[in-house]
């Protein structure tokens, strides 16, 4: 059962008012004699030709162009940017290396999210970037920037979500670092994970014909953020009024405590699967879609009555005017895995109620593609999760 109230306990100041009372903090403006400019002053760089609004690029337009001014030098770097995680040679395995940011305000809100829910959440979230790279996630790094607002019972129980989800997948917390802001709190996790020679999967090596598969079902995060902001607004308009939650575990779940695919990676393993390209859900099924494509050089069809959903997701969506399929489509931070198997694979996996086959891959002419309940085929579009592009 999943329980919240919307209140954060140990932290000073109404979370509910955005008016945070801190003792003692830096001065954004003036910080040791330096005047750092605000959002309405040019910040200081050597390129003076021109420029470019990031909103023009999009995140993944932002990580793609950086990366064309990276070169690898080191030949125990297998895989560098552009993938769910990097991978390196360390001998007699590869480690697989990745990184996230969850920053207040852009990714949870502290008003309904409670300290150990984002705690179990920002080891998982990291923890499905390893699984999807078909490797086993070993250990977890943890650097966290934060305020006096917070006690240190409110970061104990963020760390004691940390742990639980540690010790739920095996994992160790080795290390870290901790730093104050004046922007709310910031966690960043690295997770460190190992895979066999020749056993790690890539995004860019789907191949035409392969039938393209999903884990578990879709759209349920984002119909639970859907309820916890509706549930926020009421009782902001009017704090005499409790939420209401009831009948929503599932898809509230999904949102602040979601799960790594770990026993899917198993699975394939017992099966005798190995995926011939992955990449974990978080951005919306579209996107991944599209991402895979894009880096494979392939197309694909994709059939919405294949795309599976929850009842309760299906359910919620209706009740806010939405369309189930277009939650699922764009909705992110499902976590589950999108991955391509060959053909020759299928009966393998065919009976298994949690693996669904939602379409295949095409050659590149024929474009990623939705076909709908009626038959009719439509471009896909990655409009997902993106925090550049304007909304």
């Amino acid at each position: 059962m999943c329980f919240i109230t919307l209140c954060t306990l140990g932290i000073k100041g109404n979370p509910l008012s955005g008016k945070i009372h801190e003792t003692g903090s830096l001065n954004p403006i003036h910080r040791n004699g330096l005047h750092l400019p605000s959002q309405n002053e040019e910040i200081m760089f050597e390129n003076k030709a021109g420029r470019t609004e990031l909103s023009e690029l999009g995140e993944f337009g932002l990580i793609e162009h950086i990366s064309k001014a990276i070169e690898i030098k080191n030949p125990e770097t297998v895989t560098g940017i552009g993938d769910d995680a990097a991978v390196l040679n360390s001998g007699t395995s590869l480690t697989v290396v990745t990184t996230d940011l969850l920053i207040e305000g852009v990714h949870f809100d502290l008003t309904f999210h409670p300290l150990k829910h984002l705690g179990y959440k920002a080891i998982t979230v990291n923890l499905s970037d390893v699984y999807a790279m078909n490797a086993i996630p070993k250990q977890v790094l943890v650097s966290v920037a934060l305020s006096n607002r917070f006690s240190l019972e409110a970061i104990e129980e963020l760390y004691s979500g940390m742990k639980l989800a540690c010790e739920k997948y095996g994992v160790d917390l080795v290390g870290g670092d901790t730093s104050s802001s004046t922007s709310g709190l910031i966690l960043s996790v690295t997770a460190i994970g190992m895979v066999a020679h020749g056993s790690q999967v890539y995004r860019n090596t789907a191949s035409e014909h392969d039938l393209i598969c999903v884990s578990g079902d879709l759209g349920g995060a984002y119909l639970g953020l859907q309820v916890l902001e509706r549930e926020k607004k009421i009782f902001l308009e009017n704090p005499d009024i409790q939420p209401d939650l009831s009948n929503n575990d599932y898809i509230l779940e999904r949102q602040l405590k979601p799960e790594a695919q770990m026993e899917i990676i198993e699975k394939l393993n017992v099966l005798g699967v190995k995926p011939t390209s992955m990449i974990d859900i978080s951005d919306g099924l579209s996107s991944e879609v599209l991402h895979i494509c894009h880096q494979s050089g392939v197309g694909a069809d994709i059939y919405e009555d294949k795309i599976p959903i929850d009842p309760q997701t299906y359910d919620r969506a209706r009740e806010f005017g939405l369309d189930p399929t277009v939650c699922a489509l764009s909705g992110g931070e499902d976590y589950e895995l999108l991955f391509t198997i060959r053909q020759e694979d299928y009966e393998k996996i065919r009976e298994h109620v949690d693996i669904s086959v939602i379409g295949h891959i095409t050659e590149k002419n024929s474009g990623v593609n939705l076909i709908d309940k009626s038959g009719k085929s439509m471009m896909m579009k990655a409009q997902g999760w993106d925090m550049l592009l304007k909304k």
